[in-house]
């Protein structure tokens, strides 16, 4: 085939011409998708049509291959006409140059190339099975905008929720107040700490700021969930997040935070420049973005699935990890009780399924269309399952956000209609008052990819390979991007809680009887049904199941809460249930260490227990504040 690349015909085309078999199902197909990728530069007509125009082409020659004629009468064939002609496209001209320069690249590709010749009935049946009626390439003009719209309200669940809770948690009178850390951490570190601890808080760290920065973070939230501004928001949203993670030292250190936080820095790239966006005058998505939060998503799931087999903790081998997981996760909702009472190898099976999903699903995350949309279906089931048995706050929602960039607009017919018009209308799609500001964008996008792809995949094989070294220069470029959260690892369970270790908080007047300071969310009395709070977050409620791991020397932030009970802090007191009390603050406060177990059915049905306990031992003494404290 090669050889008849020095054919020339006598009466050229004015442009490329790419001649193929009107008759051939297959051809019909792909020649759609070349059609849309060359975007006017290419003519497209059947032999049918044309081959008594040139006459110098054997009509055989016709009926095995396509053909490329360019201006200058030279003409190509089979897999090199193709190559040819995608060149047009600058994302596409590595494949004409290879075909040119890569040793042995040419003669795969026109091996394969005739093996498909030979099958096309086989090779139609095997295209629609991976791509369906529609080969073209995907466009992602709908899963843009519902996704930054899903975006713009979890950063609103996100800063309300917090917002709730900032005063007794980092505020002034909380239990880590945010101005005492900074301060703390500038006295140590000197001016490093600015770079180490990004945040607006080394501004102002008053309670009123720590409000300003929620209440601005819901604000540019509604923006962005109706459209507004979507650059602007998204910086905005990032600045201020960041600033709270922050400031919020340990109560912000969970992996959804770090989630939003890439999440939000990667999609300012895929944000279109408008002040208000409008269906079908959009800018064109940027594949550097989509490959970005694609890679994203890729690394979050497969992450979180290789960690658990490379803990060393069997039971996920064995896939018994369910058998624990219901009763022993931090906040359980009433569905995590009722899946606990499921026979064992059903749990077994879900084990099975959830590592399958974690690890194989992903990697159709960059597969054909219908491959994509099985994937895409089954990280959707296996988040919306763990939301029904367990509380993640917007964990789960921000994962489904991200499912949502594999959907292509050929899904959603109706937008698809519309936002392929608007393409095919302007060939080059960029509107051209939007060109620089769609171009800056996909520039930062690939920076971000230059710098961080190699930092990413590395985070991907430390999942592999636990103990690996990093390289040096790895490490140090990881070492100046970490503090921005915008380049993170993940993995969640990767060893599991197989004993549930609940500590439970009381205070006394007197010294003898003592009155327990129930939560809002986390097991304490055994007979309240677990409840459901996502996406939610309440944050002492879940650093307190952490505490329970350790001891309160391990948790400095523990001792604080004890004080800020002692000396009655209403901003702490306000994140329980209710404050034993309310009048004056008790004299004691000691903490003591239950061992917790979800109850079988039959026995929540003579007792109405949710919960069976066994009483440890004491976690915190009892303290008393020293006269004048």
């Amino acid at each position: 085939m090669k050889a008849q690349s020095d054919l020339r015909v006598t009466n050229p085309p004015p442009k490329p011409l790419m001649i193929w078999d009107g008759e051939c199902h297959f051809c019909r197909r792909w020649i759609e998708r070349w059609r849309e990728i060359t975007a006017g530069e290419v003519d497209y007509v059947t032999y049918q049509e044309a081959a008594e125009r040139f006459p110098e082409i054997p009509l055989e020659q016709f009926q095995r291959a396509v053909a490329l004629i360019e201006p200058d009468g030279k003409t190509f064939f089979a897999a090199e006409a193709v190559y040819r002609s995608l060149a047009c496209r600058s994302s596409r001209k590595w494949l004409a140059w290879s075909y040119d320069h890569v040793l042995g690249f040419a003669a795969i590709s026109e091996i394969a190339y005739g093996l498909i010749a030979r099958h096309r009935k086989f090779g139609s049946t095997v295209t629609r099975v991976l791509w369906g009626g529609d080969v073209r390439p995907p466009t992602y003009f709908w899963a843009r905008r519902w996704f930054l719209r899903a975006l713009g309200l979890i950063y609103l669940i996100a800063f309300v929720s917090l917002w709730l809770q900032v005063d007794g948690l980092i505020g002034g009178n909380g239990v880590s107040p945010s101005n005492q850390s900074l301060r703390a951490a500038h006295e140590q570190l000197g001016r490093h700490a600015y770079s180490l601890l990004p945040t607006l808080c080394w501004f102002n760290s008053t309670n009123t700021f720590l409000h300003f920065l929620c209440g601005g973070g819901v604000a540019f939230s509604l923006l962005l969930v109706f459209g507004i501004a979507p650059v602007i928001s998204l910086t905005a949203l990032f600045v201020f997040y960041l600033s709270l993670t922050v400031a919020g030292q340990t109560f912000l250190s969970f992996q959804w935070d770090i989630l939003l936080l890439e999440t939000g820095f990667l999609s300012i790239f895929l944000a279109p420049w408008q002040l208000l966006q409008k269906r079908g005058q959009e800018p064109p998505v940027s594949r550097a973005a989509l490959f970005l939060l694609k890679l994203l998503l890729f690394k979050l799931m497969v992450m979180s699935g290789v960690v658990k087999l490379t803990s060393g903790d069997n039971c996920w081998w064995n896939l018994t990890a369910l058998d624990y997981h219901y009763w022993s996760q931090p906040l359980p909702t009433i569905f995590g009780w009722w899946a606990d009472q499921h026979p064992e190898w059903f749990k077994h099976f879900s084990v099975g399924f959830c590592m399958a999903v974690e690890i194989i699903a992903p990697f159709f995350i960059w597969a054909p269309r219908r491959p994509r949309l099985i994937a895409a279906g089954l990280m959707i089931f296996l988040q919306l399952v763990i939301a029904l048995t367990g509380n993640y706050c917007f964990f789960n929602l921000l994962t489904l956000a991200l499912c949502l960039l594999l959907i292509d607009d050929a899904v959603w017919r109706r937008n698809a209609g519309t936002d392929r018009q608007a393409v095919r209308a302007n060939p080059s799609r960029a509107p051209s008052g939007r060109a620089l500001p769609s171009r800056l964008s996909m520039f930062g996008a690939i920076i971000v990819i230059i710098v961080s792809l190699p930092i990413n995949a590395w985070l991907i094989f430390t999942a592999f390979k636990p103990d690996a070294q990093w390289p040096r220069r790895l490490a140090f470029a990881y070492e100046h991007l970490e503090p921005f959260r915008v380049v993170n690892g993940y993995g969640l369970f990767r060893v599991m809680t197989k004993d549930r270790r609940e500590i439970v908080i009381e205070g006394s007047a007197d010294g003898i009887d003592w009155l327990p300071y129930e939560f809002k969310w986390k097991p304490g009395d055994v007979k309240r049904a677990p409840g459901w709070c996502a996406p939610h977050q309440p944050r002492l409620d879940w650093q307190m199941w952490f505490a329970a791991l350790g001891t309160p020397e391990q948790n400095p932030w523990f001792i604080r809460l004890a004080i800020c009970l002692l000396k009655g802090k209403p901003d702490v007191t306000r994140l329980f249930a209710h404050d034993p009390f309310p009048n004056q603050p008790p004299r004691y406060v000691r903490a003591i260490l239950y061992r917790y177990r979800f109850t079988p059915a039959k026995e929540h049905r003579q007792t109405g227990a949710w919960w069976e306990r066994q009483e440890l031992g004491e976690y915190l003494p009892a303290v008393s504040l020293e006269q004048g404290q």
